[in-house]
């Protein structure tokens, strides 16, 4: 099976214009996940699909493959499909790679690339990550003052996702009971006809009531795979607004480059 990786990447951004080509440690923010994304094991081919000449140039300048899609595309799951269709890919599998996470690890991009490679039943699948007591607990702290960052997921026993959250999932109440927390990572892997399949729907109201595009999915039996995955002691930070980018900084000097 083959593979694309497109990397979402929409010049316009309320906190922070021309997000795609801030730089982060002397590197564009495209320029990091689109090389995350090519070292990423299972990945045949990696694009930038985005609105903008500027960032289509940046892309090009660095030795990339970019696309121009419509400004229209409501979200990045619209903007990947419309790359592919633009492309003419024949690509088995979509991995939609987000365009603001800048820290993500190749391996893990990698994970659910296999994951669909390897099964031809995954209909889609995303990754996530199982929480230490301490983490969980400090991102409990968070949410109970309104700060709604980080998604949590729960699954079956057949590695099914039921339910994603901007709340606590799920709720403790005997925390002795040690289950654990999960986080979810904004990363997805489409069949083909899936994508379209979900694009072409219509937003659900638990999608609307989240702001969670999976639960469209969810909403509309169709499932999806979590592939459970380790960011091997390196952290994880995406960028929304300019103060986030010093963390990143701050992250690159302390752990070093994920891609050379």
């Amino acid at each position: 099976m083959s593979v694309i990786a497109v990397i979402p990447s929409r010049y316009g951004s309320t906190r922070l214009p021309g997000k795609p080509l801030t730089r982060i440690a002397g590197r564009y923010m495209v320029e990091r996940v689109w090389r995350c994304a090519g070292a990423a094991p299972g990945v045949d081919r990696v694009v930038v699909a985005t609105d903008d000449e500027r960032i289509i140039d940046a892309v090009r300048g660095f030795g990339g493959e970019a696309v121009m899609t419509d400004p229209a595309c409501r979200n990045g799951t619209e903007r990947a499909l419309a790359a592919v269709r633009e492309l003419k890919a024949d690509a088995d599998v979509v991995v939609n790679v987000q365009g603001d996470a800048p820290l993500i690890p190749p391996w893990v991009i990698g994970d659910i690339a296999t994951a669909m490679s390897k099964d031809a039943t995954l209909q889609m699948a995303t990754p996530a990550v199982k929480m230490p007591v301490e983490t969980a607990d400090r991102m409990r702290e968070m949410k109970s003052r309104g700060i709604v960052g980080g998604t949590t997921v729960v699954f079956n026993k057949h590695m099914d996702a039921m339910y994603f959250s901007k709340g606590m999932i799920p709720f403790h109440r005997h925390p002795e009971a040690g289950t654990p927390t999960y986080q979810h990572i904004g990363l997805y892997g489409y069949r083909r006809d899936t994508l379209e399949e979900i694009v072409a729907l219509d937003p659900s109201p638990l999608e609307r009531a989240e702001s969670l595009e999976q639960l469209r999915a969810l909403e509309n039996a169709i499932p999806i795979r979590i592939v459970l995955t380790d960011y091997r002691g390196r952290s994880a930070w995406s960028v929304d607004a300019p103060d986030d980018v010093p963390v990143v900084e701050s992250i690159i000097e302390k752990e070093g480059e994920l891609v050379a």
